[in-house]
């Protein structure tokens, strides 16, 4: 079982050299961790170096490398196909592979046969509850889940789900490593399916999809809403925030609008299958916003645009203190 102490250095091994995986890959090296990319060929890992180097380039730009050059932060990769090898003394795995439980499993298990018994295996899994992939592993009691929010290297919110069998200290640790590579973590207290943010959001865009699907607004008015609107409000606050500064108190809000809500909730209906004449509309929306063919483009803009909010969250925190 891992040791209850606070995972200040050494090496951390990312499993997946995808998006996500890069993108954990530079929190870590940033923070100054030596840091082994795993994945299946040279071709995937020369792609993911040369998107690190060009991520590092842009985040050097942006002031995001907390003082220290690009070159330095580099220096702290290397890059293996072989997973004994990556995975060699390691105090923390970060696994990134395809979201799949299957394959899910099949990493898990052969990183359990090749690990020591104080490191800490974690997923990055979006949705699949880490019960369903650890229970008959040997370090079990090592295995986690750490969700990132796509980038994690723009957006700070980190889920940790435990198994059943997960160790306390494990937990501990693993949150506490989050806040030291600069990322925002929330425990999930016990297993549910989608965890906390992909409930949150998919209970938002099942709404979405119904409103499209009734008839009631268009694809390109409820972006709108979102992006313009209540968006806004909860890149700042949560929705609970929300309602303490909307009315006097959270009391006084649910007293004022619980009734309404309630109504309102109650008649919006069950899920939707996500297809059909309604697909086709959004389609036909987000290929005039967001062409299939200029995705890239688009991408690169959101991010400029979330580097820019990152910069005035922190801002904000330091400013948040409320007047005596």
């Amino acid at each position: 079982m891992a040791s209850k102490h606070l995972i200040e250095s050494g090496v951390v091994s990312i499993v997946g050299s995808g998006f996500i995986g890069r993108s954990w890959a530079i929190l870590y090296a940033r923070t100054g961790f030596t840091v082994r990319l795993f994945d299946v060929s040279e071709e995937q890992l020369k792609s993911a170096e040369t998107a690190i180097l060009h991520q590092l380039k842009t985040m050097q730009e942006d002031d995001l490398l907390n003082g220290q050059q690009k070159e330095d932060i580099y220096k702290r990769f290397s890059f293996h196909e072989d997973l004994g090898e990556a995975l060699k003394d390691a105090v923390y795995v970060q696994e990134s592979v395809f979201e799949n439980l299957e394959v899910k499993a099949k990493v898990f298990h052969q990183m359990d046969g090749l690990v020591g018994d104080t490191t800490i295996l974690a997923s990055s899994t979006s949705c699949i509850q880490p019960s369903t992939f650890t229970e008959k592993l040997k370090h079990r009691q090592n295995c986690i889940v750490a969700h990132p929010v796509n980038p994690p290297h723009l957006v700070p919110l980190v889920e940790i789900v435990p198994a059943p069998w997960t160790s306390p200290d494990v937990v501990t640790m693993t949150i506490e490593l989050m806040k030291k590579i600069g990322q925002s973590p929330v425990l999930v207290k016990k297993e549910v399916d989608g965890f906390v943010s992909n409930r949150l959001q998919y209970a938002m865009l099942m709404e979405a999809w119904r409103l499209v699907e009734d008839g009631i607004a268009t694809p390109e008015d409820i972006d709108t809403v979102i992006a313009d609107g209540i968006g806004m409000r909860y890149g700042i606050v949560g929705p609970f925030e929300t309602c303490q500064l909307n009315a006097n108190g959270m009391k006084d809000y649910c007293q004022r609008y619980g009734e309404g809500i309630y109504r309102i909730c109650k008649n919006q209906g069950g899920p939707r299958e996500l297809g059909g004449e309604t697909l086709q509309t959004v389609m036909k929306s987000m290929e005039i916003k967001a062409p299939v063919s200029q995705l890239e483009e688009r991408r690169n803009w959101r991010d400029r645009r979330l580097v820019e909010l990152s910069k005035l969250k922190q801002r904000s925190k330091q400013q948040q203190t409320l007047p005596k």
